[in-house]
């Protein structure tokens, strides 16, 4: 059983590389194991920190790390990368903060995509590479797994996570990846902790990232859920919002200089 810690909630702002400013709602334990910045679900245009601060506290509470949680900019109004800019300046913030503790990114559907954007954009410049924490990050923009159609009628079909990729990508960027699958190695990320549910449409692209990091030397863990579906971290009594608090807690220990997965649940 988990036992919650007090935090302190506050909002910021930050700018960010190309000259917005972003808000950020702050869940602050007064020792804080580690900070996760966090982004939201939605299907990249829908959400916010707000209607996210139940699931973003009760993982400051009940894990003792800090959350950052980022009020990304949102499509069709902003397309890729803005909320990718949007991340990387609240993880900037994150690291001014953390001191000698871990640092992760993290998010859940949309918001899970956009964390594991971030880390392989981090990687690809040579800054600190933080640990990731994901819950169902869809990552195939032609949503063609078998997955998508293992549960007639499940949400999200196909059809609209194909027209939420196209809404946020608007004409698909070029020269960079707007996925980690896309990318040609995931060699030098750090370890991701994932979660998914079995009856959940994106099941099979966190399994092909899974499998992806494994085949290029990065330690993952991965826990499929039977009978859980998409978007359970909003659910009451949901399944995926503990193991997400689980692997938080093994996260506290990790060092960050180093390539282990040594105390994180496989």
């Amino acid at each position: 059983m988990n036992t919650n810690v007090k935090t302190d909630t506050t909002v910021t702002t930050v700018p960010t590389a190309d000259g917005s400013r972003v808000p950020l709602l702050v869940h602050r334990p007064q020792h804080p194991k580690g900070w996760l910045v966090w982004a939201h679900g939605g299907s990249w245009q829908a959400g916010s920190t707000t209607a996210w601060a139940p699931v973003t506290a009760t993982l400051a509470a009940q894990s003792g790390w800090a959350v950052v949680s980022v009020d990304y900019r949102l499509a069709p109004a902003h397309k890729f990368p803005a909320a990718i800019f949007d991340m990387l300046a609240a993880l900037d913030y994150a690291e001014t903060q953390a001191r000698d503790t871990p640092v992760a990114v993290g998010g859940d559907s949309a918001g899970g995509t956009i964390a594991a954007i971030t880390a392989l954009t981090r990687r690809n410049t040579g800054g600190r590479v933080p640990l990731q924490v994901l819950a169902y990050p869809p990552l195939d923009p032609d949503c063609t797994r078998h997955s998508y159609h293992a549960v007639p009628g499940a949400f999200p079909t196909a059809a609209d996570m194909t027209a939420a990729w196209r809404l946020w990508l608007g004409e698909e960027p070029t020269g960079s990846p707007v996925t980690p699958l896309q990318a040609d190695s995931l060699a030098g990320l750090t370890p991701a902790a994932m979660v998914v549910g079995g009856d959940d449409p994106v099941r099979d692209d966190v399994t092909a990232y899974a499998d992806r990091l494994d085949s290029d030397g990065v330690a993952s863990s991965l826990r499929v859920l039977p009978g859980v579906a998409h978007a359970d971290v909003l659910r009451p009594r949901g399944r995926v919002l503990p193991e997400l608090v689980t692997a938080l807690t093994h996260f506290s220990t990790y060092d960050q200089t180093a390539s282990s997965m040594e105390g994180i649940p496989r």
